[in-house]
């Protein structure tokens, strides 16, 4: 992840969501803002016992390849467990989420103030009630940015430790938002993506409590400029009637979601507490590519939930068809200590392996569906790099000559290989 350092610049090491790797980029920020010499920062996950896990193996790392930089541990399971990562003979410093972008706590790691800084800063993160929006650049390309716009859940799943290391639910309010897209259209980003924890809980602790549909038809409203929009994650339940409109009505939102469905089986879905049904995400999907027939899907599922049976495990594997999902992320369950799903009955660790792959290759054929039906239509292309961008739908599109990187071009799709097509 990280390679070794010279005197003055110093290392970041990212694990886990794309929030995260928002905030790395705004610690760089703040780290070369106040002189930051010799660290080496590792910003953790927390999501699964196997995350955690990496960090740990990670931070040992780094160490030996840097033996003398001041040793940083921040992230969420810095957030849920600072005394674990505090009792690392490795580590010098353990930050809080709150307190890793906090100026303050920057200025205090200069090299003039090397000696004074306390080794653990981790505060209780439920008493945080603001979420700032942090004015970066973007990050990745020149030609996709993420703004933060909501951090925090207000929801306990059985099986996550997440709201305890991101805090409850809160919002960036939208003429903060507008003001940052604005900025970053002027300094040439052809796409924006709009990230937080629970995205459509957006609005809930603002004035009049708006919707993320609300947000959404703002920016576009705002921002004329603003050629292409997509949203992250988001939990298919809580979608509302705005952003449903905007989905049939603005060509600008792109016609890609990725939906945190989690299960295909309903016992499992309470057993979870998530808040919708099988029958509520089938639903979801199909009015979706109603309102918009070129709409893609992907969704985050979980292998071997807690008494989780083959039956049910079919569910899950079906919903895969039909939800018409194309880009998933399977994650293999591990029991997070603190929740309640560590406490109930564990499927073997074998069968949770063998349902991840199954999962997998399913979503592997639906990619491959996808792709061939791609053959022979033109699509507009935003350029990652000269020779790769993706399609509205995140499709990655390879090109056999030069391209200009970060413009969105027409391109006529040709072929298709190893699960991206070419033009």
């Amino acid at each position: 992840m990280a390679a070794l350092m010279d005197r003055k610049t110093p290392i970041f090491s990212n694990h886990g969501c794309r929030l995260n790797a928002y905030e790395t980029e705004a610690m760089k920020d703040l780290a070369a803002t106040h002189g930051v010499e010799d660290a080496v920062i590792v910003n953790t996950c927390a999501v699964t016992a196997e995350a955690v896990r990496k960090a740990r193996q990670d931070i040992r790392k780094l160490r030996r390849e840097n033996p003398n930089a001041k040793l940083i541990v921040t992230g969420c399971a810095a957030q849920t467990e600072p005394e674990r990562f505090a009792a690392m003979g490795e580590v010098d410093v353990v930050l809080g989420n709150t307190e890793k972008m906090d100026p303050a706590t920057w200025r205090g790691m200069a090299p003039d103030m090397i000696g004074q800084t306390e080794p653990v800063q981790v505060d209780d993160i439920m008493s945080v009630t603001e979420t700032a929006g942090h004015l970066i650049d973007g990050f990745g390309t020149r030609s996709r940015a993420y703004v933060q716009v909501q951090n925090g859940c207000d929801h306990r799943c059985t099986f996550c430790i997440i709201p305890f290391g991101r805090g409850n639910s809160r919002s960036v309010p939208a003429g903060v938002v507008v003001d940052q897209i604005k900025r970053l259209v002027g300094t040439g980003y052809n796409e924006v993506v709009l990230t937080g924890v629970d995205l459509t809980s957006w609005g809930a602790d603002l004035p009049g409590t708006p919707k993320l549909g609300d947000l959404v038809m703002r920016i576009l409203k705002l921002v004329p400029d603003l050629p292409r929009l997509r949203i992250s994650s988001i939990d298919s339940i809580e979608v509302d009637e705005n952003l449903m409109q905007a989905i049939a009505t603005e060509p600008r939102l792109m016609p890609h979601l990725h939906l945190s469905l989690q299960h295909g089986d309903d016992m499992i879905l309470k057993r979870m507490k998530r808040r919708h049904l099988r029958d509520d995400a089938i639903r979801f999907t199909e009015e979706a590519r109603k309102l918009r027939p070129n709409m893609t899907f992907g969704a985050d599922i979980i292998a071997g939930f807690p008494t989780e049976t083959e039956d049910m495990f079919a569910n899950s594997l079906a919903l895969v068809q039909d939800c018409h999902l194309t880009w998933l992320h399977i994650f293999p369950y591990s029991p997070r200590p603190g929740t309640p799903a560590a406490r109930m009955p564990q499927v073997k660790g074998p069968d949770i392996k063998a349902r991840a792959a199954r999962l997998r290759k399913a979503g592997q054929a639906q990619v491959a569906t996808h792709l061939q039906a791609q053959l022979g239509v033109t699509h507009q292309v935003l350029l990652e790099s000269r020779r790769m961008g993706r399609t509205a739908q995140f499709a990655e599109v390879h090109f056999d000559s030069d391209q200009p990187e970060s413009q969105i071009v027409a391109a006529r799709i040709t072929g298709v290989a190893d699960e991206h097509l070419t033009a």
